[in-house]
């Protein structure tokens, strides 16, 4: 065999292998680089020397950092599953007044971020609050002479991600008790259990796949905070990696710290793995009906349910209504609407390229012929189990060497001066929260493809469309609402991010994420008080359609 020949037989398999591929496979691997490209710059600081800044802060703060994220997972994690789990059977399994409002108003904590709660109930709590203002006018007592919890602290940051996150638990949990079937929980009570010893020995078991996973999704969330700790002055890894990188001035300590942060969101989803383990459930077309309650036992669970509502939304909502409308500090003006422009603008810009993306690859796996193209599009989705702040020091670092470097070629080719192209505007920006919450669009438009019978794609070919033509004629169409659905829990999640956007806004471009912080962190409350709200506002939005949901699926639950 000549070495032409030889070099033809090499091509070939690889030709073959491409052509399997095709435009959207590689569409799907170009995708999952992008995605993987931060987390392996991270990484690649661990092998890097950092001058005596990583010693320094191992020696000294790192010990407290380990200790701080550990305890407040801890935390959130008995936080979550305690009042998700509780709820979720209660509203399941039991009729009782106000069961029915309280199955959807038990989401609404989810529309308010937990940094904009902490800023709510610091102001209700301190010192000049109305809450310690009334103890002192009904007891006579004065300053010292009596003892409060402090809210800015370990176990006040806990508490605010518990009343925020637990709807994670809930959702799931919910939805597991809804699918237990009439069986089980009758065989149950045949062993002789009571209605808590079925839910013990029974549904809580049946129920752990759902409740592992929505405390895993709280747990990458609270790991993933930025404003609450920073707020309440507790140093954890995500605290850590901003004073390395911002204010000492080193990016290898901030990767090393990064990846450190890294190793926790993995040990929570090596965790989440083992506790759901092998268990999988059927659903049952027949669930438990539920009991009617009376009397003590319907009071008590009305509190029960009603509790989390009221210390989740509706109180730190009516904190932060009661500044805006009282204080003369809040203010509605020329700056607020620039605010809000700039947090639609890269909201939407954001929403925009996901759902585009996230359809193309959805697409890319349902025509796929390769199985390098399923890999990749789960390799694309990891992002979302990323810290911001993780995603930041991935991202800005590397892409501002890029800038400069391009930014020096252009001035000494061609004498233009172009300054920042990418680290300079939203570029930077968007592409971070692309990273992290492409998941998010990715899920909701595969689920929505996936309920399209393969007959269409049939019927398309028949009729001589390529497979391009087929997506914008047929599966578009057809998924059209999926698809909206997913810009806009893309468009909320963007609004409300702020690790990133702190970190990575370029100048002159802050959002109302980024002005509650800064007025917060200069205890400016009432100030901080309307931006807040309109966040608030805005996570309405899905919440809305996900409660229409829920009362659907009580209705076919019977």
């Amino acid at each position: 065999m000549t070495d032409a020949t030889a070099a033809t037989s090499a091509r070939a398999p690889r030709a073959a292998a491409a052509r399997r591929l095709g435009p959207l496979g590689w569409t799907s691997l170009a995708v999952a680089a992008l995605v993987l490209a931060p987390l392996l710059f991270v990484v690649g600081n661990v092998f890097v020397p950092s001058a005596t800044t990583w010693a320094h802060l191992a020696a000294t703060v790192l010990p407290g950092y380990i200790w701080n994220t550990a305890l407040l997972v801890a935390m959130v994690a008995a936080g979550v599953m305690s009042i998700g789990v509780l709820s979720a059977w209660l509203v399941t399994a039991y009729r009782f007044p106000g069961q029915r409002v309280l199955e959807w108003a038990l989401i609404l904590p989810l529309a308010v971020p937990a940094y904009v709660m902490a800023y709510a109930y610091t102001d209700w709590l301190q010192f000049s609050g109305p809450v310690q203002t009334a103890l002192r006018e009904l007891t006579g007592l004065r300053a010292r002479e009596y003892w409060f919890p402090e809210i800015r602290s370990l176990y006040g940051a806990g508490a605010m991600f518990s009343f925020a996150l637990y709807p994670y638990v809930y959702l799931l949990a919910r939805t597991a008790f809804l699918e237990q079937s009439r069986t089980a929980i009758e065989a149950g009570r045949l062993l002789g259990y009571s209605a808590w010893g079925s839910f013990w020995r029974v549904a809580l078991p049946l129920a752990r796949p759902g409740i592992a996973a929505g405390t895993a999704l709280a747990l990458m969330e609270t790991l993933a905070d930025f404003g609450t700790v920073s707020y309440f002055a507790v140093q954890t890894f995500t605290t850590g990696i901003y004073r390395a990188w911002l204010s000492l001035g080193d990016s290898v300590a901030a990767g090393q710290l990064a990846t450190c942060l890294l190793a926790f969101v993995l040990i929570v989803l090596a965790l989440e793995r083992v506790q759901r383990g092998g268990a999988r459930y059927a659903a049952s077309r027949k669930p438990a009906p539920p009991h009617t309650l009376g009397g003590w036992k319907a009071a008590a669970a009305l509190v029960l349910c009603a509790a989390p509502v009221l210390f989740g939304f509706l109180l730190p909502a009516g904190v932060l209504l009661e500044l805006a409308l009282t204080d003369p500090d809040a203010r509605v003006g020329p700056r607020l609407y620039a605010l809000i422009a700039n947090s639609f603008t890269l909201s939407g810009v954001t929403a925009l390229i996901a759902v585009v993306v996230a359809v193309l690859l959805a697409y890319a796996g349902r025509l796929a012929k390769s199985p390098v193209v399923p890999v990749a599009n789960r390799l694309a989705a990891l992002g979302y189990a990323v810290p911001g702040a993780v995603l930041a020091v991935g991202i800005l670092v590397p892409l501002g060497r890029l800038d400069n470097a391009l930014a020096g070629w252009i001035h000494a080719s061609f004498g233009v001066k172009t300054g920042l192209l990418l680290t300079g505007s939203i570029v930077a920006l968007v592409y971070a929260c692309l990273v992290r919450y492409l998941a998010v669009a990715f899920q909701t438009t595969e689920a929505a493809l996936a309920r399209v019978t393969p007959a269409m794609d049939d019927a398309a070919r028949s009729l001589g469309l390529a497979p391009a033509r087929a997506l914008a004629r047929v599966h578009v169409p057809m998924v059209w609402g999926s698809m909206l659905t997913a810009g806009l829990l893309v468009f909320v999640d963007v609004m409300k991010e702020l690790p990133m956007t702190f970190a990575m806004r370029p100048f002159n471009f802050d959002t109302l994420a980024v002005e509650a912080y800064n007025l917060t962190k200069d205890e400016r409350l009432a100030e901080a008080a309307v931006p807040s709200l309109v966040i608030v506002a805005i996570g309405l939005a899905p919440l809305v359609v996900l409660s229409r949901q829920i009362a659907r699926s009580r209705q076919r639950g019977g």
